[in-house]
């Protein structure tokens, strides 16, 4: 299947990928401006609304795993640079939003699975919440597109 066939794309390079979670907004997944790749906000949402990471009980008790979440953060943004032609080595920079700084360590952990000192640069903020309170993660990105592919 073409990448056409899978995306809703604008005339503005901007993106909004098919089968994953809709922008809970009017803004798209991606959006390329030149060689420039910019992913908006990616969170652990799935399509059917639903969160990675997220585990409730039958008590109602809810269970939160940031190493969870930021692999699925990192595995969504994975698969929208795959829909303009890019990969995660093609990552400059990421901007990491974490509700808890107490979380910090279970994401870095998972985030050098994906990326090391070779890799994007990268800037890591507390923040008060995100739009979910099942959310404890959400990255931004910006990549270059290679030249050929």
């Amino acid at each position: 299947m073409s990448t056409e066939s899978r995306s809703a794309k604008a005339d503005s390079g901007s993106t909004v990928v098919q089968g994953k979670a809709t922008p809970r907004g009017r803004f798209p997944h991606v959006k390329v401006v030149g060689d420039l790749i910019f992913v908006s906000g990616t969170s652990s949402r799935r399509p059917d609304n639903s969160f990675a990471g997220v585990e409730v009980d039958e008590m109602g008790s809810t269970a939160l795993d940031i190493a969870a979440q930021t692999r699925a953060v990192i595995e969504n943004i994975r698969d929208i640079l795959a829909e303009v032609g890019a990969e995660l080595s093609d990552v400059a920079q990421i901007t990491t939003f974490l509700v808890n700084m107490n979380d910090f360590r279970g994401y870095n952990e998972v985030y050098g699975q994906y990326f090391d000192e070779a890799g994007p640069t990268r800037t890591t903020v507390a923040v008060h919440q995100l739009p979910h309170p099942h959310l404890l993660i959400e990255i931004q990105a910006v990549a270059h597109k290679p030249q050929g592919r």
